[in-house]
């Protein structure tokens, strides 16, 4: 059985399968029947890095960092994981910009969706107890103050993000654990990636700070992150698969309110 990653020759042949019309799911089960590692079919599947980019966000910053200057404004590195790849970062927003994101968020909530997976579209999900909204990329000047701090902290391009998301989650309200990726197996990943290819980051920010409750959960690691205004939580996963650890989820709110703004990053081009 190979244990190396995925070769240009198998790239090659998943390329040359696409284009007959076969579908990921089915090239999956096909490499794994051939005894390709489960990692390296998945890898086989994800197109190469762009030339002198790399395959996903810095998301520590520099290296040995304790606080980080982006543009003359102090973010500290609080806690970082190897794997998961995850760091929490300490005052990424000010209390005025959370404040101002929220006021701004307000009056366009609805109850939040999620990607249905059978054919690519929306649809409101029992596992997302939440009220949202998504601005458009740049759609205002806070908005792309906010996605300029975010591309310069983890030297990934502005146009490789989705729009911010801003979720309200009352008391009850949670979200169950879940990842953030788009599966290969299911029907309807392939119409989702021809816009912007896979997520392979994710950035939650917390606007507020709840009276009890909603800490972001990782299940695989025991990891509890508390919501803090300002602070973010920022974690990678460079392949679509439950071995990056980053299955996560919002826990629920006892008392108070949580908001939260939610950036996630593609690997090419978003439009």
């Amino acid at each position: 059985m190979p244990q190396q990653p995925a070769t240009d020759e198998l790239r090659r042949w998943v390329a040359d399968q696409r284009r007959a019309g076969q579908a990921d799911a089915e090239l999956l089960s096909a490499m794994r029947a051939g005894g390709w590692p489960d990692e390296a079919a998945r890898q086989a599947l994800q197109p190469p890095p762009a030339p002198g980019r790399s395959s996903a966000p810095a998301l520590a910053g520099p290296q040995g960092a304790g606080c980080i200057d982006v543009d003359g404004h102090a973010v500290t590195v609080l806690c970082r994981l190897r794997k998961p790849d995850l760091v929490v970062l300490g005052g990424l927003l000010s209390a005025h910009e959370c404040e101002s994101l929220i006021a701004l968020a307000r009056p366009r909530l609805a109850r939040s969706e999620t990607v249905d997976t059978r054919t690519g579209a929306s649809e409101v999900n029992a596992a997302r107890t939440s009220d949202g909204m998504f601005f458009q990329r740049g759609e205002n000047p806070l908005c792309q103050r906010l996605e300029q701090r975010i591309a310069r902290l983890l030297d990934w391009p502005v146009d490789h993000g989705e729009g911010l998301q801003v979720l309200r989650y009352r008391p009850g309200a949670e979200y169950k654990p879940h990842y953030d990726y788009f599966d290969p197996t299911h029907p309807g990943t392939p119409a989702v990636l021809r816009r912007g290819g896979q997520r392979v980051a994710t950035v939650v920010m917390y606007l507020n700070t709840p009276a009890r409750g909603g800490a972001t959960v990782f299940p695989d690691v025991g990891l509890e992150v508390q919501p803090v205004q300002g602070h973010a939580v920022c974690f990678g996963y460079a392949a679509p698969d439950p071995a990056t650890l980053s299955l996560h989820g919002g826990a629920p709110i006892i008392d108070g309110e949580k908001w939260v703004a939610t950036k996630w990053l593609r690997e090419r081009r978003f439009d």
